[in-house]
């Protein structure tokens, strides 16, 4: 039984515990969570994902994000702040996406308050947030990994004062991990100290 700490999977490679529950999980530790993520419209896609998510387990989300894609045409603001009703009744009859009104509801709203934005205003913002990576021990298992900080209730805070919606402290913190604004790779992971695929 694991104590949360890096465990070793059948390649050999030491990664977080979570990582090894499942194959889906396992590109997704090594090649993206935890790598910086810019540009509006791929953190406005991470941002929406990490809404939806709420409630349900991570895999769920990363299923159907080829269906998630297609459905809000890859997550372009400026797209999606032009659905229509009609859209939107399609959205909540996609079987591809998790068809949650209020969530779908939200990443609409999000893209329209967005959409008027400067470009790199939503990069700018959340990287904003991002604690000094010299200040931050690094953790040695799960029990280590807080699921809030103050960086990521500051980070909701003024994500919801500029009219967002679905983006409390927990799905703040959520992003910023999957994002690269932290690393919460545990102490020993292959992930913690290898570069980037093609770096």
């Amino acid at each position: 039984m694991s104590d949360g700490s890096a465990l070793v999977g059948p390649d050999g490679l030491p990664r977080c515990p979570w990582a090894l529950s499942t194959e889906d999980y396992v590109s997704y530790h090594d090649e993206e969570w935890g790598r910086p993520v810019h540009g509006d419209d791929a953190l406005f896609e991470r941002l929406s994902l990490e809404a939806f998510q709420s409630g349900l387990s991570w895999i769920t989300i990363l299923r159907r994000r080829t269906g998630f894609r297609a459905a809000f045409s890859d997550f372009k603001i400026a797209a999606v702040a032009d659905f229509t009703d009609d859209d939107r009744e399609r959205l909540l009859g996609d079987a591809g996406i998790i068809r949650n009104r209020a969530k779908i509801d939200a990443t609409l709203a999000n893209a329209r308050v967005l959409a008027d934005w400067s470009p790199g205003e939503l990069d700018s913002l959340i990287w904003s947030h991002a604690p000094d990576p010299a200040g931050r021990p690094v953790p040695k298992t799960l029990a280590d990994v807080l699921p809030v900080t103050p960086e990521s209730t500051a980070l909701s805070k003024a994500l919801k004062k500029q009219g967002l919606r679905f983006v409390g402290p927990t799905t703040a913190y959520a992003l910023m991990q999957a994002c690269g604004l932290v690393d919460d790779h545990l102490e020993g992971c292959v992930s913690r100290t290898s570069p980037p695929p093609g770096a």
